[in-house]
């Protein structure tokens, strides 16, 4: 499993904007789409490699956000597994755009059990 790679690629539109989710003014890729592109990209990577009724859940990111990135442009995202504790995974994580790096850390993600992990979030839900 250490060594899984991942790659995800998206167009910034209005929609991921500061300005739009609300994390600032700017009407450029915002932070927070940065990081759902990055967990999204490590979480797709390893989703192949987990036993059936198996998910990750992200639990820890450790990120800069490097540089701006206008409507319009391409972005994408390049993780890498580089560590693996039982159910804890560690991934190297790199963002771009069509003009060079503009964000990289480190994520991490937990094994579950999908089902015992949803019944655990419905019983704190009811109670």
């Amino acid at each position: 499993m250490t060594g899984t790679k991942g790659h995800f690629e998206q167009v910034v539109t209005p929609e991921l904007t500061a300005a739009h989710v609300g994390s600032g003014l700017a009407p450029v890729f915002a932070t927070p789409m940065m990081i759902s592109m990055m967990e999204q990209t490590c979480s797709d990577s390893v989703a192949p490699l987990l036993k059936e009724g198996e998910s990750t859940v992200g639990t820890k990111i450790d990120i800069t956000h490097d540089a701006a990135t206008p409507v319009g442009m391409k972005v994408w995202c390049d993780s890498e597994l580089v560590e693996v504790d039982r159910r804890r995974l560690v991934f190297e994580v790199k963002a771009y755009d069509e003009k060079g790096l503009i964000g990289q850390g480190r994520h991490e993600r937990f094994v579950i059990d999908y089902e015992k992990f949803m019944a655990k979030v419905n019983a704190k839900r009811d109670a």
